[in-house]
C-alpha cells in the first residue's frame, strides 16, 4: 500500500480552513467518542508551545482521570499540528463533556507545579512550562465559557 492508494483519515477529510477555536465532536467508533478541543485557530500562525501542550497534557490528564467521569475518560492528548487536544471518552454527551472540561479546565488554573513531570515520571522531564499550560487553560477556559 503506498500512501497515494490509502484512504484519508477522518480528521484530514475536515476543512481545516473554517474551524474556530472551540469544541467539536468527532466520530464515534466503538462506542467511544473523540473530542476536538480545539484552542487554536488551524494554520493561523500562533500555535501552543511544545513545552506548554505537554505541561496541558499532564495536567489535564490528570484532572480528567480524578473526575468523578473518570471511568469515562479514554485519553487526553495533544494534537500534533499543536493547535489543540483530543479527549475520548465513553458513554457521554455533548453538555456532559462541556460541564466536565469547564470543572476540568477551572481545577487546572490552580495547579503550581505540573503532576508527573519529575525525571522519574516523564520521558522528556525537561520540557514543561507551568506558566505557559496555565495562560493556555484560562484562555481555553474563555472559550468553553462561551458554549453551551
Amino acid at each position: 500500500m503506498t500512501p497515494e492508494t490509502m484512504e484519508k483519515i477522518p480528521s484530514f477529510a475536515l476543512d481545516h480552513d473554517g474551524m474556530k477555536c472551540g469544541l467539536y465532536r468527532g466520530m464515534v467508533c466503538r462506542g467511544i467518542a473523540t473530542w476536538d478541543l480545539r484552542f487554536k485557530r488551524p494554520n493561523g500562525g500562533d500555535y501552543i508551545t511544545p513545552k506548554a501542550l505537554h505541561s496541558i497534557e499532564h495536567i489535564l490528564a490528570t484532572v480528567l482521570r480524578n473526575s468523578d467521569k473518570k471511568e469515562n475518560i479514554v485519553y487526553f492528548g495533544p494534537m500534533g499540528c499543536r493547535t489543540g487536544f483530543y479527549l475520548l471518552t465513553a458513554d457521554m454527551e455533548y453538555p456532559e463533556v462541556l460541564a466536565l472540561l469547564k470543572e476540568s479546565f477551572a481545577r487546572a488554573l490552580t495547579f503550581t507545579e505540573v503532576p508527573g513531570s519529575q525525571k522519574k515520571e516523564c520521558g522528556n522531564y525537561l520540557e514543561h512550562d507551568l506558566q505557559g499550560a496555565l495562560d493556555e487553560c484560562a484562555a481555553y477556559l474563555k472559550v468553553l465559557e462561551g458554549l453551551s
